[in-house]
C-alpha cells in the first residue's frame, strides 16, 4: 500500500517551484501596483521617494469630484443589490433546503447556480439584449437589476451551506411547543443562520463593487461606478493616481472577502448545529 507521503501532491516533483510561479504570476502584478501608489514621482516607471501624495490627490486632486460620484454610485448600488440578492437568496435556500422533494427541484438549483457557470461577458450581452428588447432605457436602475440577478448565487452558496448544516429537529422542536411554521422560521432557523446570511450579504457586496464587465455594458451614459471610472481614466493613460485607488479598491474587496470567510467560520463554531449520531 502507497503511504500518504506519496499521495500528497506537495511531494510531487516540481509542484513546489509550479506553486510558487502561479502565486508570483498572480499577484506580483497586485504588489507592483500597491508599492507605486506610495511613489512620489508622476512616472509610474520610476521610483523617487515614499509618499501619500497621490492617495491626496483620489480625494482632494482634480479628478477627486469624479472618483467620489463613481464611488457613492457603486457603494448604494452595491448595497441595494447584495441586500435584494441575500434575501432572495435565503428563500431560494428555504425552498430548495426545507421544502422537501418538489418537482423540478434539480432544475432550480442548476437554475440558481448557472450565472457562476456561464461567462461573464455572455451575462452582459444578454443582459442589454434583453433591456434593449423591452425598451428598457440604460442607467443607474438597468445596473442595480443586473447586480442583482447576478448576485443572487453568490448569496446563495453561504447561505445555503450554512443552512445544511442545521438539522430540521430544531423546527420540529419548535411546533411541537406549539409554534408556528413561521415562528419557527423566525424565532429558530433565522438566528443560526445568521453568519451565513451575513456572509453571503458581504460577498454579495464585495461582487456587485468590483464588477465591471456587466456594468459597463448596462451603465449608459453619464452614469459610472468605481470600476468603470478607473477604466475611463486609463484609457487615457495610467496615472498614479490610478494605482493609489485601485489599491484602495483591492484593500476594501480583500478585506469584505475575508470578513465573509471568518463569519462563516466563527458561525459554525458558535452554533451546535451538527447533526446527532444515532445509537
Amino acid at each position: 500500500m502507497m503511504s500518504e507521503k506519496n499521495l500528497d501532491l506537495r511531494y510531487f516533483t516540481g509542484f513546489l517551484p509550479l506553486t510558487l510561479l502561479c502565486l508570483f504570476l498572480l499577484y506580483a502584478p497586485l504588489i507592483v501596483v500597491m508599492v507605486y501608489s506610495f511613489n512620489d514621482s508622476n512616472s509610474i516607471t520610476r521610483w523617487d521617494t515614499v509618499s501619500l501624495r497621490w492617495y491626496y490627490d483620489v480625494f482632494y486632486g482634480l479628478e477627486a469630484p469624479k472618483f467620489k460620484a463613481a464611488a457613492i454610485n457603486s457603494i448604494s448600488i452595491a448595497i441595494m443589490a447584495a441586500t435584494s440578492a441575500t434575501i432572495i437568496a435565503t428563500l431560494a435556500a428555504t425552498a430548495m433546503l426545507r421544502a422537501g422533494r418538489f418537482k423540478g427541484k434539480s432544475f432550480s438549483f442548476a437554475l440558481i447556480n448557472l450565472p457562476l457557470m456561464v461567462p461573464e461577458i455572455v451575462t452582459a450581452v444578454a443582459t442589454l439584449i434583453f433591456f434593449s428588447a423591452i425598451g428598457f432605457t440604460t442607467g443607474y436602475l438597468t445596473i442595480l437589476i443586473a447586480h442583482i440577478v447576478f448576485c443572487i448565487p453568490f448569496a446563495y452558496l453561504p447561505i445555503a451551506a450554512r443552512m445544511e448544516g442545521i438539522e430540521g429537529v430544531y423546527e420540529q422542536v419548535a411546533q411541537d411547543l406549539y409554534a408556528t411554521r413561521l415562528q419557527a422560521f423566525r424565532l429558530i432557523l433565522m438566528p443560526l443562520m445568521a453568519p451565513g446570511i451575513l456572509s453571503g450579504f458581504l460577498l454579495a457586496f464585495i461582487i456587485s463593487l468590483d464588477d465591471f464587465i456587466i456594468t459597463n455594458f448596462v451603465k449608459g451614459a453619464g452614469i459610472e461606478t468605481l470600476p468603470t471610472a478607473i477604466f475611463g481614466a486609463v484609457k487615457q493613460g495610467i496615472k498614479p493616481n490610478i494605482m493609489a485607488i485601485s489599491t484602495l479598491l483591492l484593500v476594501v474587496s480583500v478585506g469584505f472577502v475575508a470578513l465573509s470567510y471568518f463569519v462563516g467560520q466563527m458561525g459554525e463554531k458558535a452554533n451546535p448545529t451538527t447533526k446527532p449520531k444515532g445509537d
